[in-house]
């Protein structure tokens, strides 16, 4: 098989390549030593310079390379370069060339080299074979130790394909789980949607500066989830500016705008000073609106503009003011039926629902509350400087309660962050013991209760599923129990989850436990099967 041909292509060092006379011969210059390395012929050589006043400069460096390598065909490009240093205008020629260049990878192999030109050009070589438009590898070319006319120095061929270099490519990976471990502030999660959504938005957090979206129920974290992305990106040098964290149910009336984008003295009656407005505030850094489906109309169309153009009025003035912040949206709201329903905007919908996330409540992934458990204790343990811990049998009672169907977690993390102060406090020597964990236990239950004191599931509509006449002649007590396993059903990703959920505790009494068959069974008494009560859901 025949070879291939090697073909280098760089710019012209202006200083590097530049000699005069005999004495040239004893400087090291990179375009003509790459042509001088015994083990390697050179073939053509793709010399780009930047305008006539480098021509006589291009003729010597063709004529030397000429006399010490005559193998190579030295083919030289005179780019419409005026500022070498101006980064758009040396990567619009870079690219200008690439595009009509006849790249042949199947004869040939490219070599760019990046050892002269200006540093932007070095940069633009880079990013050019990184993406491929230069379907080559660079090489970089170093002086020898010691000057000497017959030593061309070395080079070395750098190929951009980081599978190639383990201990990058496991750095990278460190980095990224280092990412994703300090959005979750270390804490060992083990839900597995949950993780994956975090490792997404790790991601986009350090790639993008497009808003982003967090859907999810009170109490689910979407206020922290913000906080610890900003943390990321200022640990980056992504942000310079402050976190503003606002919950746009709190604004009323006509002071929702004047908090979001400030007024001037006079504006309106109250308004004595000049005021900044939190999106000024947030300049260069992030702003978290949480339960952004309260925010009024005119507001929201304010809002879209500062997004989409950085510049906005603040209440009574006549000129615009601008701040570039990044945007992070809260809602426990469908924001699509508010759409529907006239209530929010939609482009202003479409702007921020690029980046979504429907972070679960802490029912819908009672797999991580024992590490949740852990970290609030850690961090109880760490204000108040007593350690806290529970006892074996204390454990395992709240544990056994906080997993099961009966633990609602309405409040979510809150409540559970309540739970944990509560036991804490009235641990006894820094034990929590059996007696207070069956008293929170108690709480919380009572807590939970409905105001009409029916079980969970009293939302639930048995007529939509079951149809009229059939939910009309449900006895109380059936009807009530359906309700809760329905709404279990629905916190559920399976069949089989939701089985092992409703009977966790008398499943360890059977040999082979079948708890999907179990509920299959159960509501097939009553006509359904698993696709009705949960199709049901989503079409609502």
């Amino acid at each position: 098989m025949q070879a291939k041909r090697t073909v280098v292509i760089g710019f012209l060092g202006t200083q590097l390549d530049n000699g005069r006379g005999a004495a040239r011969w004893e400087k090291w210059r990179p375009s003509v030593a790459l042509t001088r390395h015994d083990d390697k012929v050179i073939d053509r050589f793709e010399l780009l310079y930047t305008g006539p006043q480098f021509e006589n400069l291009v003729r010597q460096v063709s004529q030397d390379i000429a006399s010490v390598s005559p193998e190579t065909e030295l083919v030289a490009h005179d780019l419409p370069i005026t500022d070498a240093w101006d980064f758009e205008e040396v990567y619009a020629a870079l690219y200008d060339f690439a595009s009509s260049y006849p790249f042949d990878p199947d004869q040939e192999d490219y070599w760019i080299h990046i050892t002269t030109g200006s540093h932007v050009a070095q940069i633009c070589m880079f990013l050019m074979t990184e993406a491929r438009y230069f379907p080559g590898r660079l090489v970089q070319t170093s002086p020898p130790k010691r000057q000497n006319a017959n030593n061309p120095g070395s080079y070395a061929l750098i190929d951009l394909d980081l599978s190639r270099y383990d201990q990058i490519a496991q750095r990278f990976t460190r980095e990224q789980a280092a990412g994703v471990a300090f959005l979750k502030s270390g804490i060992a999660t083990r839900n597995a949607r949950f993780n994956t959504m975090i490792d997404e938005i790790e991601r986009v957090a350090i790639k993008s500066k497009a808003p982003m979206l967090l859907m999810g129920p009170t109490g689910a974290g979407k206020s922290f989830l913000a906080r610890r992305v900003y943390e990321l990106k200022k640990s980056r040098h992504q942000l310079d500016g402050k976190f503003i964290d606002l919950n746009c149910a709190t604004l009323h009336g006509d002071g929702a705008a004047s908090t979001l984008f400030g007024h001037i003295k006079g504006s309106f009656t109250g308004a004595g000073a000049d005021r900044p407005g939190l999106l000024r505030s947030a300049h260069k850094g992030l702003l978290f609106l949480d339960e952004i489906g309260e925010l009024g109309l005119d507001e929201q169309a304010m809002l879209l503009k500062a997004i989409e153009e950085k510049r906005f009025f603040p209440v009574g003035a006549d000129t615009e003011v601008q701040s570039d912040f990044q945007l992070i949206a809260g809602t426990n709201r469908d924001l699509g039926k508010e759409v529907a329903a006239g209530r929010f905007r939609e482009d202003l919908y479409a702007r921020i629902n690029l980046w979504t996330y429907a972070l679960p409540g802490l029912a819908q992934r009672p797999e991580d509350i024992e590490p949740n458990l852990e970290y609030l204790l850690a961090q109880y343990s760490v204000e108040s400087g007593e350690r806290v811990r529970f006892n074996k049998e204390a454990r395992e009672r709240f544990m056994r309660f906080a997993m099961s169907p009966s633990a609602a977690w309405r409040g979510n993390f809150r409540d559970l962050s309540a739970a944990v102060t509560r036991l804490a406090t009235l641990s006894e020597a820094g034990r929590i013991t059996d007696n207070v964990a069956e008293d929170e236990i108690r709480r919380l239950k009572r807590l939970w209760q409905t105001h009409d004191g029916q079980a969970g599931g009293a939302d639930i509509a048995l007529a939509a599923i079951m149809g009229e006449e059939a939910a009309s002649q449900l006895d109380l007590f059936d009807a009530l129990q359906l309700r809760s396993v329905i709404e279990i059903c629905r916190q559920s990703n399976s069949l089989s989850d939701a089985g092992r959920k409703l009977y966790a505790v008398s499943r360890d009494a059977k040999a082979k436990p079948n708890d999907a068959d179990r509920l299959k069974k159960f509501l097939a008494r009553f006509a359904l099967s698993w696709d009705t009560v949960v199709m049901e859901k989503q079409e609502n």
